[in-house]
């Protein structure tokens, strides 16, 4: 403690240096602050990005050095003198009065580990809760700075424990959800800010323009921000779920993205390449990727259904996910997933309807063509070819229909002992007559992802892979539509 307790007395001579100068604002006694937090905390390093800051994200990142480049917490700085009570206080209210409250009310909210500080003054917080404060100093009306040495212990102590914190393993479907919507937040939020302050970076830019052109034109800004953050959380946790061994980073999520949709691909090739590194959202995507990386994703896993039930957790994990994330949209969007024995015994009901009362003996597999008439735009009457049986879902959601549609298919063909058969059918019959339409983008994205999947054969057993695995080409995309 006695090197510690001369450290912060340097650190205090610093400040106080800064003072005299006359001139002095919170930026100046940034670098005191960042040499303190690095000597005191053994291999960690404190960003101070400008750029970052100016889209609304705290003053200071924390993260380790060498191997271990992760994400240990975050610093908010305000100006020596300034009163860090209200500030707390007015984060603690609904709707805060203050633009201090409401920046802190976010960060407290959303960051597992905290500190806002005056630079004299430090208060920690572990997942929105108070843990412990300590002030060092404090400023006189003369501009003088006056030390507590009485606090020093109790501020090493604290800064100790804010640069040691090692966050609990998560377990649990709704921990994990609760988690992820709070680092989502700060990626929505910080890519919002980034718009209206003009420091979204070009791939950003081009990937909102692509939005708009491919998807929805009148998209705003504010919401391709919510698009964005939404996507690439769950785009995330899906590459997490079929993470096999090693290290879960980023990157991962490229490599699981199925070309079932360029606009897809295009949009996780920016979210996981090295274009990102320069973003002002990037340490919270880092954070999103640490924290699935140290989850329990077995236990998490084994909630869904316990196997048995057959629930897939990236079909279903959207619910808990969004009601911790947007609760309201949750609501109006009517986002409850079909329990899977309920979508089975309907997907089951249909293929024997199919069967026994409309002639179609291979159920939902039925590739047989029939004419029909329409009306030309003008007016006249043609004929025109299709599949008789096509298969539409008007709420997809995230595939869970869908996907045990192509499940029962694809089990007929396994029965019939026609693997040989399944990649041409795939193609000229399967994909021509599966559709789905979804509202929100999110799981949409996620239904591309889980059926990109399940025709790539990731959901069967390694060994039985070859003989069902659908590769999709350039010009192929599954009929799944915003």
């Amino acid at each position: 403690m006695a090197g510690n307790a001369r450290m912060f007395q340097d650190y205090i001579n610093s400040l106080q240096s800064n003072l005299k100068q006359g001139n002095a604002t919170e930026h100046t006694h940034r670098p005191a602050l960042k040499a303190l937090l690095e000597a005191v905390g053994d291999g960690v390093m404190a960003t101070n990005e400008p750029k970052r800051i100016e889209c609304g994200a705290p003053d200071f990142v924390i993260t380790g050095t060498g191997h271990s480049q992760l994400t240990v917490g975050y610093v908010e700085a305000k100006d020596i003198g300034i009163d860090l009570a209200p500030i707390e206080r007015d984060s603690t209210r609904a709707k805060p009065s203050t633009a201090n409250g409401r920046q802190f009310k976010r960060y407290r909210e959303s960051l597992p580990n905290l500190l806002l500080t005056n630079y004299t003054e430090f208060r920690w917080y572990v997942d929105g809760e108070s843990r412990m404060s300590a002030c060092i100093a404090n400023a006189n009306y003369d501009g003088r700075l006056s030390r507590n040495p009485a606090e020093f212990s109790k501020f090493n102590q604290l800064l100790w424990e804010f640069l040691n914190r090692t966050p609990e393993r998560i377990a649990s479907p709704v921990d994990l959800a609760q988690r992820m919507a709070r680092l989502t937040h700060m990626v929505r939020s910080v890519i919002g800010e980034g718009f209206r302050q003009g420091h979204v970076s070009q791939d950003v830019k081009d990937l909102y323009d692509a939005t708009k052109r491919v998807l929805v034109p009148d998209l705003t800004e504010e919401a391709f921000a919510d698009m964005f953050a939404q996507t690439l959380a769950y785009g995330l946790f899906a590459a997490r779920v079929n993470h096999s061994a090693g290290p879960f980073r980023r990157q991962d999520a490229a490599h699981r993205i199925p070309p079932t949709n360029p606009f897809l691909q295009q949009l996780f090739s920016v979210v996981t390449g090295p274009a990102l590194d320069d973003e002002p959202f990037v340490s919270f995507v880092d954070d999103l990727t640490q924290l699935l990386g140290g989850a329990d994703i077995e236990a998490i896993l084994s909630a869904f259904g316990e196997r048995e039930a057959r629930q897939d957790p990236i079909l279903h994990f959207y619910e808990p996910f969004l009601a911790a994330y947007d609760p309201a949209s949750r609501e109006q969007r009517g986002v409850y997933y079909t329990p899977e024995p309920v979508v089975s015994w309907i997907v089951r009901s249909v293929d024997w309807l199919l069967r026994q009362r409309f002639n179609c003996p291979a159920g939902l597999a039925d590739h047989e063509m029939t004419s029909y008439e329409y009306i030309d735009d003008q007016g006249k009457t043609k004929q025109k070819r299709s599949h008789r049986v096509l298969v539409l879902d008007p709420a997809c959601g995230t595939g869970t229909f869908l996907y045990a549609v192509i499940d029962r298919i694809r089990e007929y063909y396994r029965k019939s002992g026609n693997a040989g058969m399944w990649n041409g059918y795939v193609k000229e019959h399967l994909l021509k007559r599966l559709f789905g339409f979804e509202l929100l983008m999110a799981p949409y994205a996620m239904s591309h992802l889980k059926l990109g999947m399940q025709l790539a054969a990731q959901d069967m057993p390694a060994e039985s892979r070859p003989d069902w695995s659908y590769e999709f080409d350039s010009s192929e995309r599954l009929g799944v539509y915003l």
